[in-house]
């Protein structure tokens, strides 16, 4: 499985059929295991019809996590490519301030993890996004630091 990174706007919207979420909360990494499986995936999901990708990635959050007040930001789109399909979806960074109860779905446990989970999912491509995700927080971190800087 090949995965490549794109500016936000180099897929076009309708292109977009995921949308993954990189989610912290209380300073730990939130992940979720679905009920029919015994491993760890970040919270995400299929877009559905008519639904703009941003509206995907708060919905799959609510259904995933029950988060209830979260910060989300956009980071970069992405693709997968198996060799026979080419499929992009764009990955957020989402920092959960209140969560509320799971709602009834297919997800079966939520758990925080200072680190990336053995036991993932999508072995292939979970680290590859978290990788991505703690580059563009340490962007982030550098650019307040910048205009912490330029303030005083």
């Amino acid at each position: 499985m090949k995965i490549e990174f794109s500016n936000i706007g180099a897929v076009s919207e309708r292109e977009l059929k995921f949308a993954v979420i990189s989610t912290t909360y209380k300073g730990k990494w939130l992940y979720v295991k679905h009920k029919d499986r015994n491993s760890w995936e970040i919270p995400g999901g299929h877009r559905e019809p008519g639904e703009m990708i941003d509206e995907t990635a708060k919905r799959e959050l609510f259904e995933e996590t029950g988060c209830k007040e979260v910060d989300l930001v956009p980071i970069c789109d992405y693709s997968m490519d198996d060799s026979v399909n080419k499929i992009f979806g764009r990955l957020y960074f989402a920092r959960i301030k209140e969560i509320g109860q799971l709602p009834i779905s297919e997800i079966g446990e939520v758990k925080l993890f200072d680190k990336l989970p053995k036991n993932l999912t999508y072995l292939e491509i979970q680290p590859k996004l978290l990788e991505k995700t703690l580059a563009f927080i340490k962007d982030c971190e550098g650019l307040q630091y910048i205009f912490f800087a330029m303030d005083n």
